[in-house]
Order: C-alpha cells, then sequence, then structure tokens
C-alpha cells in the first residue's frame, strides 16, 4: 500500500537521524545515560561503568538504532526493525524521565520524553501492522477450527 511505502520512512527517520547523531557525537548522550547506568549498575553490585564504557555503549546503541531505522525506511524486515526500534527507545524514555527534574530542566526532559513515548507507540504500531495479512495467532486458530470441521465430517456421531 501506498501510505507504507510513506508512513515507513517518514516513521525511521527520527530514529536514523538520532542513531547517527548518537554515535558521532555521544558526549551529550552520554552525560544523559550516566544517571540510568550508574542506578543499574548499583543495583546488580558491579563496578560503574568508566565513561569509555558509557560512550562505546551508546555509540553501539546509536548505530544500532540508525541501522534498524534504515532497515525500516527500505522496507527490509520493517515488522522485526520497528520492534527492535521499541526496544531500544525504552531506555531513552527512561533516561529522559522528567519526574525528578526541577525548573528549567523539567520541562526540556518533559520534552524528549514524550517525544520517546511517541518513538516507541510508533514503532509498536510498525512492528504489528500485518499488512492486511491474518496474524500468527489467527492462522493458528483458523488452523485449529479447520482441523476440528475435518474431524467432525469425517465422524459425525462423535
Amino acid at each position: 500500500m501506498l501510505l507504507r511505502r510513506v508512513a515507513r520512512p517518514l516513521l525511521a527517520a527520527p530514529f536514523v537521524y538520532d542513531g547517527v547523531q548518537a554515535a558521532l557525537h555521544p558526549d551529550e548522550h552520554v552525560e544523559a545515560a550516566r544517571g540510568l547506568a550508574d542506578q543499574a549498575t548499583d543495583r546488580l553490585g558491579v563496578a560503574r561503568l568508566t565513561d569509555a564504557h558509557l560512550t562505546l555503549a551508546v555509540r553501539a546503541h546509536g548505530g544500532l538504532t540508525a541501522v534498524l531505522g534504515v532497515a525500516l525506511g527500505a522496507g527490509f524486515l520493517p515488522r522485526l526493525a520497528s520492534l527492535k526500534l521499541a526496544a531500544l527507545a525504552l531506555p531513552l524514555a527512561v533516561v529522559h524521565q522528567p519526574f525528578t527534574a526541577k525548573g528549567p530542566e523539567r520541562a526540556e526532559k518533559t520534552a524528549k520524553f514524550v517525544r520517546a513515548l511517541g518513538a516507541v507507540g510508533g514503532a509498536l504500531l510498525a512492528g504489528l501492522d500485518t499488512e492486511g495479512k491474518p496474524g500468527l495467532s489467527w492462522r493458528v486458530s483458523n488452523a485449529r477450527r479447520l482441523k476440528a470441521q475435518k474431524a467432525h465430517k469425517a465422524h459425525p456421531a462423535a
């Protein structure tokens, strides 16, 4: 459908842009991720990540986000790419949650948080789009129903 050919690249564009920016210029993203990374390592009881490790993680996350965004935009395994993009966007929503911020920082974090939630929602919708074809659960239930009908026709007295 023409709409999907237009909508998928439009949905993919922010993922590609953000991923490339994170991969090429990780400093801002490292700063944002520092709090979440420190919380996670403290709860797990392991040593905190160094700046080099966190920079590598941010670059890897950005690169993977950009690659999956290109795959979604190009229509290459779009459902799988969309679901993986949704999973990759969730940590960004957590990093930018505005509930602990104060003052002008809260407004900035709120905007980024809402954008991240929108990206997750859009990616989930794209990942669940079956393009008008029946989904796996319908196909399984339909196959069971057809099998039961055949068995009933073969042995109507049962």
